[in-house]
């Protein structure tokens, strides 16, 4: 059976905003999680984010990180680049040191960073360590993204997760119309003087929209392609005070044909801030049955933010951001995570 890589969706989908939008809340982004097929180095989000009220400026969010806990991060405002591809196509998002370009609508993505990282450890991350005067590495990728799966448009595989999108406040946490679609990687990274070869996998993700957060409460969220073309992927909410249900929505995808919708049984919520080597397991449910898919911390960043750090009143998650080892029957893949919870629900973080 082939594999419909627009998953139905219009290729108009694919293509960026070419002028400011109207509402100034509207928000366009790019982002992408990167994996090797080894163990040594990820980029667990690498994304361009622009809100139609700072339109001259576009926000670019960068990690880099390695097994042995090196971490290296760009986060700034940068100028934006021609959105127009050589077709007269808006196909650019891009700011500063970083371009996405859409070379094939649900098939190809191009991706290229050349700049200044700040040069940390995850360490230093979790203990809340900032330098005054932080040290800085000059920091290349050039990477090609080829799309492996159908596009997974949130809210469209389980009715119960599109009524709660619809009608509670996650529909604005998730920020509108939004998709992600696992792929192939293939490149080169560049940190310093060291230079590798990228051969693995990626999620990209796609979201055009208004997000809105002050209720954000965390989340889990895991997603893998395996040698075989096998995958899967979840996003989930924890459960509400009001007992009301939450966002729970996922699939598994067997290498051909259209994704098979899931809900999560059992999410790897975050409760300790472990570098590597924590079980994040995660149990999948769909109509043929239940999955078991195993999983082991590997290479992690993380953000500890105060309210100050994000305009707002109150608590915000604590955030990681993540590579991870997946094991599925037997067959062996790295993939992204992505997991955040409130301070009062992490061992030891009750004060903060």
């Amino acid at each position: 059976m082939a594999i419909d890589l627009s998953g139905g969706l219009p290729e108009d989908r694919e293509y960026v905003l070419a002028t400011r939008p109207e509402n100034p809340e509207m928000r366009e982004s790019v982002n992408a999680w990167v994996w090797d097929n080894g163990v040594e180095v990820g980029m667990p989000r690498i994304g361009v984010e622009a809100v139609a009220d700072q339109w001259e400026t576009h926000d670019v969010q960068v990690n880099i990180a390695y097994a042995d806990g090196r971490v290296f991060t760009i986060f700034e405002a940068g100028k934006v680049h021609q959105p127009l591809g050589t077709d007269g196509r808006p196909r650019v998002l891009g700011a500063g040191p970083l371009r996405f370009e859409l070379v094939e609508p649900f098939r190809h993505w191009r991706l290229r960073l050349e700049g200044l990282a700040v040069a940390h450890t995850v360490r230093e991350q979790i203990a809340r360590s900032r330098s005054d005067d932080p040290s800085t590495v000059p920091v290349r990728l050039d990477l090609d993204i080829k799309s492996a799966a159908p596009p997974w448009e949130n809210g469209t595989l389980l009715p119960e997760a599109a009524a709660v999108l619809a009608t509670q406040e996650e529909g604005d946490l998730m920020g509108g119309p939004r998709y992600e679609q696992l792929s192939w990687a293939v490149g080169t990274v560049e940190v310093g003087d060291d230079v590798r070869e990228i051969r693995g996998g990626a999620l990209r993700v796609r979201r055009q929209g208004i997000r809105r957060l002050p209720r954000f409460r965390g989340h889990a969220w895991q997603s893998a392609l395996f040698p075989s073309g096998r995958g899967f992927g979840y996003i989930v909410y924890p459960p509400r005070d009001d007992g009301k249900q939450t966002y729970n929505e996922g699939y598994v995808f067997e290498g051909d044909g259209a994704l098979l919708p899931a809900r999560v049984v059992e999410a790897p919520w975050l409760r300790t801030m472990e570098p590597s080597g924590e079980d994040v397991s995660v149990v999948l449910e769909t109509d043929q049955g239940t999955t078991t898919i195993r999983g082991e911390s590997m290479i992690s960043t993380f953000h500890i933010m105060v309210a100050t750090d994000m305009g707002m009143s109150g608590p915000f998650p604590v955030l990681q951001q993540a590579i991870a080892r997946f094991s599925w029957d037997g067959e062996v893949a790295n993939g992204m995570m992505e997991r955040s919870s409130m301070p009062d629900q992490m061992t030891g973080m009750a004060r903060h």
